[in-house]
């Protein structure tokens, strides 16, 4: 996620050379062949640019705002991943201990369960963003798990999937031995359907690409854009007057077509948010801040280096 207000050039460029290229070197050629054969002809009315600007910016504005739409689902289903995160973990802690003054209470008992389970949702989230991102560094979640849980974990098809059903048994089999009470699981179990639901929308806005047809037609339509371009431009430069000027249908054809790019090229790197780019929602902040707070509710305090943003962006 992008934080600073102020963008580098060379980045910015890096998304747009080559559709900018293509629209310098076409409107330098058309320019030439004009001055080469005097061709008024070639000049269109500006008329028809204007249309085809209007509807190319209406058309542009409609894909971006879907590709934000997309973007900004991500991120709000992550914060109720760290909410339910926070609220799982905290009930975890609270019904076990709720239990300290029963007879069958076992306290080495209750804190291993705790550490379990609070330690199995910390890897859940962090199992979600690498299957998400398709980061695959499964090793650095084995201090998560006990070693027989995670060579089980590492064969799991889904990883995120498995941990849900295994936190799933642990609370019924802490409900069997008594460290939980008979109706601790109700809201628990509420707290791993809410996990489980984000876990379907970012499967979902993952395996779900933006229709093929709105980024098909606006790359064309741009293209087609910048290659009218200068023929309407030099509908003001055909006259004798005006002829010694007529380089300027280079700078500002050139100029004109990039505005229409970056507003393309915007969209696409909002469409897709989590393929560990700068502009993707935060997952590696927000699972940094889900493995320190719950962590800590466990009464750890070596806890993990905060994420902070390197450079104006938030990974």
């Amino acid at each position: 996620m992008i934080l600073k207000r102020n963008f580098s050039p060379l980045k910015v460029w890096g998304y747009i050379q080559n559709p900018t290229l293509f629209a310098l070197f076409w409107s330098g050629a058309v320019w030439t062949i004009f001055r080469l054969t005097g061709a008024k002809e070639m000049g269109l009315s500006f008329t028809i640019m204007g249309v085809l600007g209007s509807a190319l910016a209406i058309f542009v504005a409609f894909r971006n705002q879907s590709a934000y739409a997309r973007w900004w689902e991500a991120r709000t289903l992550w914060s109720s991943i760290l909410g339910a995160s926070r609220v799982l973990g905290r009930l975890i802690i609270t019904f076990t201990d709720s239990h300290a003054h029963q007879t069958q209470y076992d306290r080495a008992r209750s804190e291993t369960f705790k550490r379990r389970l609070v330690y199995a949702c910390i890897a859940w989230a962090h199992a979600l963003r690498m299957q998400l991102r398709q980061q695959n560094d499964w090793e650095s979640l084995k201090p998560l798990l006990e070693s027989a849980d995670f060579e089980a974990f590492k064969t799991a098809h889904n990883k995120p999937f498995y941990l849900q059903v295994w936190m799933g048994q642990r609370i019924y089999e802490a409900m069997a031995n008594g460290t939980l009470g008979g109706f601790d699981s109700f809201q628990m179990e509420g707290q791993l359907l809410s996990l489980a639901n984000a876990q379907a929308g970012c499967e979902r806005i993952k395996s779900t690409p933006l229709p093929r047809q709105y980024d098909f037609f606006t790359r064309l339509f741009v293209l087609l854009f910048a290659l009218l371009l200068p023929f309407g431009l030099l509908g003001f430069f055909t006259s004798e007057a005006l002829q010694p000027v007529s380089w300027l249908i280079v700078p500002l054809s050139t100029v004109l077509a990039t505005v229409f790019i970056i507003m393309e090229r915007t969209g696409v790197a909002n469409e897709d948010p989590f393929e560990n780019k700068i502009t993707d929602v935060p997952l590696t902040y927000i699972c940094n801040t889900i493995e320190r707070d719950l962590r800590e509710s466990l009464g750890e305090v070596n806890l993990p280096a905060k994420v902070e943003p390197e450079n104006g962006y938030l990974f």
